[in-house]
């Protein structure tokens, strides 16, 4: 049996990523700049945050926790300090959502200078790999975990979680002979950290919004788009190899930010490489309206037999906090398609995959969101196992 299945009510979760609080942010900025840096003082202070913030989860009913990724300064950095054979190329630009820019450039310009008066502790900086790939972390890795168990200890949620990047979210390539070769190198060094986190007891996730980016890509004809993805789950399976599925779940999304979103991929054209993932679950998003109408797919495509669809039921780039009733509706509408043991309620995405001292939703709205989102798991269990 999948351990990631209800015992006998829906379960709630989140993806990942929630704020830090701001001294801590000015801890991470020191680090970051090697300016006054004190690694002890860092290292208690993320002890205390994070023991902080799986009370809090555990307080808004959120029973599969982890640790908010509190120690994390950005994505970027995290890599870098993981992996080795990359450079940071700070004169290069990371670009996102293109056709959405280019159909949106006045909004996305308020956007992006918004975004930037953020305080955003870690800049956003394009990583290359020039090296032969190896695994480095295990040490900050394994304080991770520590953390995270030691803070779930004091309130005994029902499971903890910890994500990790899917390989092809790693940089770009200048050193290996071919992109298949270079993911599959990323692949087995990531492999190193998936093992990890399994063998101390926690639920692995596994980070992917860069599969639904090639159903976006401007470039990209059908063919292409269908080659890369199966590069993709080849990839992520051969790193995943010899891991029960039940100790995996993987999330894919559609971006970090409030927006437009009319160029977001359609889930019907990659739920079919999402399923391909030797995963016990998958994390989907599907409480942003742009998503929402999609639980009609699953009219027609089967959740293969043993394994949890775990929607997105509030949103992760909006200040309304969605009402219990809604929330319950959208459980319920997934439990009547895909079975009611086989669904867990989630967020769309991370409330803070950057550090930073402003997020787009606010820290008070999120802990009032997971409380709308375990009342709304109530009703809707009451419904299902009534």
């Amino acid at each position: 049996m999948n351990i990631q299945q209800n015992p006998g009510r829906i379960l709630t979760t989140h993806v990942g990523s929630l704020p830090r609080p701001d001294d801590l942010l000015d801890l991470m900025a020191t680090k970051v700049s090697g300016v006054g840096f004190n690694p002890a003082a860092y290292d208690e202070r993320v002890r205390k945050a994070v023991d902080d913030c799986v009370a809090q989860q555990a307080a808004n009913g959120i029973d599969v926790v982890n640790d908010g990724e509190q120690s994390k300064t950005g994505f970027f950095l995290y890599v870098r300090e993981r992996l080795d054979g990359f450079e940071s190329r700070p004169n290069s630009k990371v670009v996102e959502f293109e056709a959405e820019i280019a159909a949106f450039p006045e909004y996305y310009e308020e956007y992006f200078k918004v975004a930037m008066s953020g305080g955003s502790i870690a800049p956003v900086v394009p990583l290359v790999c020039v090296g032969p790939i190896s695994y480095k972390g295990l040490d900050g890795l394994r304080q991770d975990i520590a953390n995270l168990k030691a803070a779930a200890a004091k309130v005994k949620p029902h499971a903890l979680f910890m994500p990790s990047v899917a390989p092809s979210g790693v940089g770009s390539n200048e050193y290996y002979r071919s992109e298949e070769e270079y993911f599959h190198a990323v692949g087995a060094a990531l492999r190193v950290e998936y093992q990890e986190i399994v063998k101390a007891g926690l639920l692995l996730q596994i980070d992917d919004p860069f599969l639904t980016n090639i159903f976006t890509h401007p470039t990209f004809d059908a063919k292409k788009k269908r080659a890369r993805a199966e590069m993709f789950v080849a990839t992520v399976n051969e790193s995943l190899r010899g891991i029960p599925p039940e100790k995996i779940r993987l999330h894919t999304c559609h971006g970090i930010n409030e927006g437009p979103r009319v160029h977001d991929a359609d889930l019907e054209e990659v739920v079919e490489y999402m399923l391909k993932v030797n995963a016990g679950g998958y994390s989907i998003e599907a409480a942003n309206p742009r998503h929402e109408h999609e639980y009609h797919l699953w009219e027609k495509v089967k959740l293969p037999e043993g394994k949890v669809l775990i929607p997105g039921v509030i949103t992760h780039a909006s200040n309304i906090v969605e009402h219990p009733k809604l929330i319950a509706e959208r459980l319920v509408r997934f439990a009547k398609l895909v079975g009611r043991d086989n669904v867990t309620a989630s967020a769309d995405c991370g409330f803070s995959s950057q550090a930073t001292h402003h997020t787009e939703v606010h820290p008070t709205v999120i802990w009032a969101k997971f409380a709308a989102m375990r009342d709304g798991a109530r009703l809707a269990s009451e419904q299902l196992w009534s």
